[in-house]
Parts: structure tokens; C-alpha cells; sequence
């Protein structure tokens, strides 16, 4: 799997170790990448050691002790710390998630930080999500009609209508599915991705949407839809559980079927 994606004319060279704190209890190394675009410096893997028994269980709480005792500059993005906002979603010992609901305990040995594979870094474990929010908006992420609302109440679902957009809501836009899918990182300028596709769909599926077609019109491309080669690292790596797979294979059908 791709790690991340470096500034040009770079390569990673060294690094660091940082001293470590008071010695006694349970020790673990967290070895983090760093790049700062302003030093002019090449990027460089920093190795800090935490006393898990004065830490929270998750890489998240590494991550603020080590920020709060160890190195203030370190940088990261987080808000919730519950799986719900996805700012803190980074590659951990190889594989995308989110830090703050990765456990401790569950990667073995040193624990290796990257930020999202194939995304430009801004700085240390922060990527650049300036395209990513860019193709989020084209696909238009909102209720659209054209029959005016009904007088003094709101547009109703059925049950059965409302559970169809279970799957697809509880999408976070984390982006770990995208930056997990070798189509994005080879395409990522015209592939939309398993994330924006999920939103799209979710909009597709959404009984009280009319602009159906429109929206099929504008996903009927090669490289915008077509990209998706099913091999489902999206769902593998998905932190609510989702299968952006499963809703990309459903606009696919709605393709055919008003072709048909």
C-alpha cells in the first residue's frame, strides 16, 4: 500500500529520537512522520516514547501527550475524540483509520504514523483535503426538487424509504476509503472515489430527491464512477463500517437499468 504522498524533489532522510520520559511503566516507541514546508527541510520520521500507564488507550491520547509533553509542534488535526467528526483519521502501522478510536493495544511493537496515503501534506499528519472537498461539492450534497413543499409540513418518508439511507448517512467524510483505493491514488484528478461516490448515492437513493436523472448524468463518465475496480479496501478500512463498494455497485445498476 502507498504511504503518503511527499513534496516534490524530496525523500526522507534520518530522523530523530526524542528524549524520553521518566523511565518506569509500560513503554512504547510511536515513531511519527514530520514535515514542516516552511524549514525547507526534507521529511523525516521522529521516534517518541510514551508511558502507556499515563496515557489514554487510544493513538489519539499518544498523540496529545507526546504534543503536550514532548514536542509542542507536533501537528495533527482532531475535535471529537469519539469516531464521530473524522479529523483525526491518519495511516497507523500501515493501515487507514481513525486515532482516536484505534487502540493502543491493538498494533504491536513500534507504532508507525503516517498522514493519508496519496494526499499532498500541509504539515506533520495534516493532508491537504482542499480537492477532496472539491469533488464532495460537485456532486451537488443536498436535498434537490422541483415540486414545491407540501403546506405547513415537511417531505415525508415511509420507513421503508428511510431505512434505504441506512449505510450511507453515517458517512463521516474521514477520506480513509478514498486514500485506501489504488484507482484514487492513480486517478484521483478525475476518479471521484469510494467516499464521494457513497455521498452520491446517498442522495440517489433518498426517496424525497428529484433529480434523479440529473444526477446519473453527471456520474456517467469512464473516470468520474467507472474507476471502481472492486476490490474493497474501502469497506476493509471504513471506520463507521460502511461499504462505499456496495453503494458505488448500486449507482452502476441505476446506469443500466434506465438504459435498459
Amino acid at each position: 500500500m502507498a504511504e503518503f504522498t511527499l513534496p516534490k524533489n524530496s525523500k526522507i532522510k534520518g530522523g530523530r529520537k526524542l528524549p524520553s520520559p521518566q523511565p518506569g511503566g509500560t513503554m512504547r516507541n510511536f515513531k511519527v512522520y514530520r514535515y514542516d514546508p516552511d524549514s525547507g527541510e526534507n521529511p523525516r520520521y521522529d521516534t517518541f516514547e510514551v508511558n502507556l500507564d499515563e496515557c489514554g488507550p487510544m493513538v489519539l491520547d499518544a498523540l496529545i501527550k507526546i504534543k503536550s509533553e514532548q514536542d509542542s509542534s507536533l501537528t495533527f488535526r482532531r475535535s471529537c475524540r469519539e469516531g464521530i467528526c473524522g479529523s483525526c483519521s491518519m495511516n497507523i502501522d500501515g493501515r487507514n483509520g481513525l486515532a482516536c478510536t484505534t487502540a493502543i493495544e491493538d498494533v504491536k511493537g513500534e507504532i508507525k504514523i503516517t498522514p493519508l496515503p496519496a494526499m499532498e501534506v500541509i504539515k506533520d499528519l495534516v493532508p491537504d483535503f482542499t480537492h477532496f472537498y472539491a469533488q464532495y461539492a460537485s456532486i451537488t450534497p443536498w436535498l434537490q426538487t422541483v415540486t414545491p413543499p407540501p403546506a405547513g409540513k415537511e417531505r415525508l418518508q415511509s420507513p421503508e424509504e428511510r431505512a434505504k439511507l441506512d449505510g450511507l448517512y453515517e458517512c463521516i467524510l474521514c477520506a480513509c476509503c478514498s486514500t485506501s483505493c489504488p484507482s484514487y491514488w492513480w486517478n484521483s484528478d478525475k476518479f471521484l472515489g469510494p467516499a464521494i461516490l457513497l455521498q452520491a448515492y446517498r442522495w440517489l437513493a433518498d426517496s424525497r430527491d428529484e433529480m434523479t436523472g440529473e444526477r446519473l448524468d453527471a456520474l456517467e463518465d469512464p473516470f468520474r464512477l467507472y474507476r471502481c475496480h472492486t476490490i474493497m479496501n474501502c469497506a476493509n478500512v471504513c471506520p463507521k463500517g460502511l461499504s462505499p463498494a456496495k453503494a458505488i455497485a448500486e449507482i452502476k445498476k441505476m446506469e443500466v437499468e434506465r438504459i435498459v
